[in-house]
């Protein structure tokens, strides 16, 4: 199975590669994220090991089921041959109304067809007020004309 753009990365491919992710993982489609993976993908989430497709599909459904109206922007920081550094913020709220942002940095590492073998995440959490949230788009994908992070001041 081949996931284009492939590597070795170019300043448009490698901005497609961060914009497929984003839209997907703002599916909020474990099974769909799941595809970007090959079949032993290994991640390190906050403090989380997961290897695996399965495993990264049921990660995906505790993390959804907690974080609510999830909104996420990703941003390229940096790429070389295989390999890529991305930063992105996302937020979201609890059960019990409270908002979240969440600030992290992933570094990714593909394989020849494009699929991502290695995912390094490190997030932390900012309490927010609702009043203060910037991601107002309606669940589902980031609008085009939506400012990036950058734009944000994030």
């Amino acid at each position: 199975m081949s996931r284009p753009p492939l590597p070795p990365f170019e300043p448009e491919t490698a901005a497609l590669k961060a914009r497929m992710a984003e839209d997907a993982w703002n599916s909020r489609d474990p099974e769909k994220v799941a595809l970007a993976y090959t079949p032993d993908s290994q991640w390190r989430n906050r403090v989380e090991f997961i290897q695996g497709r399965d495993e990264i599909v049921a990660f995906l459904k505790r993390k959804w089921a907690r974080e609510l109206d999830y909104r996420l922007i990703k941003e390229v920081w940096g790429f070389r041959g295989h390999r890529m550094a991305v930063r992105f913020a996302y937020e979201w709220r609890d059960d019990s109304g409270h908002w979240f942002r969440a600030y992290g940095n992933e570094l990714w590492e593909f394989d020849e067809a494009g699929l991502m073998r290695r995912r390094i995440a490190s997030i932390n959490d900012l309490p927010i007020a609702e009043k203060d949230r910037l991601f107002h788009w309606p669940l589902g994908r980031c609008p085009d004309d939506h400012p990036g992070l950058s734009d944000l001041g994030l």
